[in-house]
């Protein structure tokens, strides 16, 4: 079992994004077997970004039911991979991740302009399926 986290401050934007994004290509790679996602903020919202759920909703991702949660040292301890989205994520220590740590250095949708937020989607999306190509080899 391969687990990759996907890590963000709030847990209400890019870090969505992407778990969607991973969910998907998990089903479409008939991965679910070996491929854990898990998700969470060290300071979550209370609910992802209405932004974020607009333009998910236009690739058919319905984020409007999702709930942002803490992520914990415990969950990221035995991941292989921790993917920050660009936010601060100091109060979850590198040192302690038996995997392998990743910044995508992404901008923050939160009250951003919906093309902006489109262009962060998009590039969130690419940067799944490169690590899902990854993964694959």
């Amino acid at each position: 079992m391969t687990a990759v986290a996907f890590v963000c401050v709030q847990n209400a934007g890019r870090s969505q994004m992407a778990t969607a994004f991973a969910e998907r290509e998990r089903e479409r790679r008939g991965v679910s077997e070996s491929v854990e996602i898990v998700t969470g903020g060290t300071d979550p919202a209370d609910h992802v970004h209405e932004e974020v759920v607009e333009v998910m909703a236009e690739r058919d991702f319905d984020l409007s039911d999702r709930t942002p949660r803490e992520v914990t040292h415990e969950e990221l301890q035995d991941c292989d991979y921790v993917i920050t989205m660009g936010c601060s994520a100091e109060d979850v220590c590198p040192a302690t991740w038996a995997g392998e740590n990743r910044d995508w250095g992404l901008d923050d949708p939160d009250g951003r302009d919906l093309d902006a937020v489109r262009a962060i989607r998009d590039e969130i999306e690419g940067r799944v399926a490169d690590l899902f190509d990854e993964l694959a080899d």
